[in-house]
C-alpha cells in the first residue's frame, strides 16, 4: 500500500481551510496556495511541508469532487422538483449528498487503478448502492401515489356524503315517495339507502 499523500496528512482545521482557498481562488494559483499554507503549517508549529505540485494535483481531484456534488445536487433537487417532492428533496439532501460524495470517492479510486488493481468487489458494492438508491426513490413514489390516492377516496366520499344529505333535504321537501328517492340516490349516488 502507497505511503499516504502529504495533504491527507493535513490537520482537519487546515484541510478545511485549503479546500476554501481552492474554491475562492478557482482552484488556480498554486504557488501562492503553497506559500500560504506553509506559513499556516509553520505557525501552528506544524512540521509538514507541502509543494504545488501535491497542492495542483489535490486542487485537481477536489474541483472534480465539488463539480460532481454540485451537478449531483443540482440533478437531486430538480428530480425531487418534477416528482412533487420539493419539502422531501430539503430533508433528504444530506443523505443523498453522503452518498454521491461516497460514490464518488469509490469511483475516483477506481478510476487511478489499472488491470488486477481494479476492485471487482468495491465496484458491485458502488452499483448497489446506486441500486438501493434508486429502488428507495420507488418506493417513495409508490407510497407518494398510494397517498395522492387515499386523499382523492376520501375527497370523493366526503363530496357524496354532502351531495346525499343535500339529496336528502330536497327529496323530503318535494314529498317524493320512498321507493322514488332509493331510485334517485341509486342513479345519482351509484348507492342505494
Amino acid at each position: 500500500m502507497p505511503p499516504p499523500r502529504k495533504v491527507d496528512l493535513l490537520p482537519e482545521e487546515q484541510k478545511t481551510w485549503l479546500k476554501d482557498a481552492l474554491k475562492a481562488g478557482g482552484f488556480a494559483g498554486y504557488e501562492q496556495l503553497a506559500d500560504d499554507l506553509n506559513a499556516r503549517l509553520e505557525d501552528a508549529g506544524i512540521t509538514l511541508r507541502i509543494g504545488k505540485s501535491a497542492l495542483h494535483t489535490f486542487g485537481k481531484e477536489y474541483s472534480e469532487f465539488v463539480r460532481y456534488q454540485e451537478e449531483a445536487s443540482a440533478w437531486a433537487a430538480d428530480w425531487m422538483k418534477d416528482n412533487g417532492l420539493e419539502e422531501e428533496a430539503q430533508r433528504h439532501n444530506v443523505l443523498f449528498q453522503m452518498i454521491t460524495t461516497l460514490a464518488f470517492k469509490v469511483m475516483q479510486h477506481q478510476m487511478t487503478q489499472t488491470g488486477e488493481n481494479i476492485s471487482p468487489q468495491e465496484l458491485h458494492f458502488l452499483g448497489r448502492m446506486l441500486k438501493d438508491v434508486m429502488s428507495s426513490s420507488g418506493i417513495r413514489q409508490k407510497l407518494l401515489a398510494d397517498e395522492r390516492k387515499r386523499v382523492a377516496e376520501e375527497a370523493t366520499k366526503a363530496e357524496r356524503e354532502r351531495v346525499a344529505v343535500a339529496m336528502d333535504g330536497a327529496i323530503a321537501e318535494a314529498g317524493l315517495s320512498a321507493e322514488l328517492a332509493s331510485d334517485l340516490r341509486a342513479k345519482v349516488l351509484g348507492v342505494s339507502r
